[in-house]
C-alpha cells in the first residue's frame, strides 16, 4: 500500500507508452487533505531537469496537492519544449482534479536528452486520474521503476498516525540531499516548516549516506506530503525519528537493488574527530573502484581501504589505523594483523570498519561492489 497507507491519499499507476517494454510508466499520488503541507529536497547537481526546475517553484509556498511521476524519459536537456511539457503536465493534472497547477509536483526519470511524447502524456493523465484509489500505492511504485528489479515500498506506524513511502533508483545513487525519486506521505498534522526540518534531518542520515557509484543524477527528488487526516500532531522529534526510520529502510532497499551489484557494503568509520570526518572517510572508500572491484572478486584487500582513507582531509594518524572486514581485524596500527584468507567474503553483506582513533564520532555509508554486470548495463543503457 505504501503511499496510500496513511489516511488522505490516493494513487495510481498506468501505462502511457513511454517505455518500449510496454510496462506501466506513469504514477500519480494525490493528497485529499484536509492539510496540504509539504516539503522537498532536490538534487544539488547544477544541471537540473525540467521537472526539478518546475517543482522547486511549486514547493516554495510549502503546499502540494498532487505529484505526478513518469519513467521512460528524464525530460532533461530538452530545451523550452521540455519545460513546456512539464508545465502542461501539471496543468492537465490540475484540470482533472480541480486544483491549482502551482500545487502539482512533477518528476521524471529515464534517459537524458530525448523528449517523450506530449500526446501520450496528455492522453495518459486522465487515465491516471480515473484510476486513483486508496489501494493504488503499489501500482504507483511499479510505474516509476526504470532499471529497478523490484518495487521499493515501506510503511512506518506510530500511535494513531503513519508514514508511507515509495522509491525508485538502482543506479546514479550519490549524495545530493536526495539520491533518487521518492514520495513520502503521512497523515500526521504538521506544518510545512516542521516537515522541511524533519526531511532534511532524515535524508542527511539515510539517502545522503547511500553512495552506489558516485554519479549524481539531474532529476533527484524526495517529496514529503502531509494530509493531516489523522488529526494528530506528533512532536518534531517523534516525527523525525519515524521519518528517518522509513528513509533508512528505503535507502537499504535501494542499495540491495543497485545495478549489477553482488555485494552490499556497510562502511563504518569509528572514533573519528567529527561525524563529518567519519562520513568523508567512508565515502572515499565507497567511491574507490579499486576496493569495489576487489570486493566483487571476494578479495579482502584492506590496503585499498587505507589508500582511500588517505585521500581525505579527515583527522587521523595514518600509521595507527585499524581495519576490520566482516568482523576480522585484518589490520592493526597500520600493519597486517590477520590472515586475509580467514575472511569469508561470500555473503551478500560486507562490513568494513575503519578505526580512526581520533575522537568519539562515527558514521556509516552504504555502497556496493563494482561488477561486470554494472558495466554492461550502463554501457548499453541508451542503445
Amino acid at each position: 500500500m505504501s503511499v496510500t497507507y496513511p489516511q488522505g491519499f490516493r494513487a495510481a499507476g498506468v501505462t502511457a507508452g513511454f517505455k518500449d517494454s510496454g510496462r506501466s510508466d506513469l504514477a500519480l499520488v494525490v493528497n485529499d487533505g484536509p492539510s496540504h503541507a509539504a516539503a522537498c529536497v532536490f538534487t544539488s547537481n547544477r544541471c537540473k531537469a525540467n521537472p526539478v526546475l518546475w517543482s522547486e517553484q511549486v514547493i516554495a509556498d510549502g503546499e502540494v496537492s498532487a505529484i505526478i511521476l513518469n519513467s521512460g524519459g528524464a525530460n532533461c536537456y530538452t530545451g523550452a519544449e521540455g519545460f513546456a511539457l512539464t508545465h502542461a503536465t501539471a496543468e492537465a493534472v490540475a484540470d482533472g482534479l480541480d486544483i491549482s497547477a502551482g500545487d502539482v509536483l512533477v518528476c521524471s526519470t529515464g534517459l537524458i536528452g530525448p523528449l517523450f511524447s506530449r500526446d501520450k502524456m496528455m492522453a495518459a493523465v486522465p487515465q491516471a486520474i480515473a484510476a486513483l484509489s486508496d489501494q493504488g500505492g503499489s501500482p504507483a511504485a511499479e510505474a516509476i521503476m526504470t532499471t529497478d528489479t523490484v518495487r521499493k515500498e515501506a510503511v512506518v506506524e506510530r500511535d494513531g498516525w503513519s508514514i508511507g513511502a515509495m522509491a525508485k533508483g538502482a543506479g546514479m545513487l550519490a549524495p545530493a540531499l536526495a539520491t533518487m525519486l521518492v514520495v513520502i506521505t503521512t497523515d500526521a498534522d504538521l506544518t510545512a516548516e516542521q516537515l522541511d526540518a524533519a526531511l532534511r534531518k532524515a535524508t542527511s542520515k539515510s539517502f545522503d549516506r547511500l553512495d552506489s557509484d558516485g554519479c549524481q543524477s539531474t532529476n533527484d527528488t524526495v517529496a514529503l506530503l502531509a494530509s493531516g487526516a489523522s488529526g494528530i500532531s506528533p512532536t518534531e522529534a517523534e516525527f523525525t525519528d519515524a521519518l528517518t526510520e522509513i528513509c533508512t529502510e528505503l535507502a537499504i532497499a535501494l542499495m540491495g537493488d543497485a545495478e549489477g551489484a553482488s555485494h552490499d557494503l556497510y562502511i563504518t568509520a569509528t572514533n573519528a574527530a567529527s561525524e563529518q570526518d567519519a562520513v568523508e572517510v567512508c565515502r572515499a572508500v565507497a567511491r574507490s573502484n579499486l576496493f569495489k572491484t576487489a570486493v566483487y572478486g571476494n578479495d579482502p584487500n584492506w590496503g585499498r581501504v587505507l589508500a582511500a582513507a588517505g585521500t581525505t582531509n579527515a583527522t587521523f594518524e595514518p600509521l595507527t589505523l585499524d581495519v576490520a572486514i566482516n568482523g576480522i581485524w585484518v589490520c592493526r596500527d597500520g600493519v597486517l594483523a590477520a590472515d586475509p584468507e580467514t575472511i569469508d567474503m561470500s555473503p551478500r553483506g560486507c562490513d568494513v570498519t575503519i578505526n580512526l582513533k581520533a575522537g568519539d564520532a562515527s558514521a556509516t555509508v552504504w555502497s556496493n561492489d563494482l561488477t561486470h554486470d554494472y558495466v554492461h548495463e550502463n554501457s548499453a543503457y541508451s542503445t
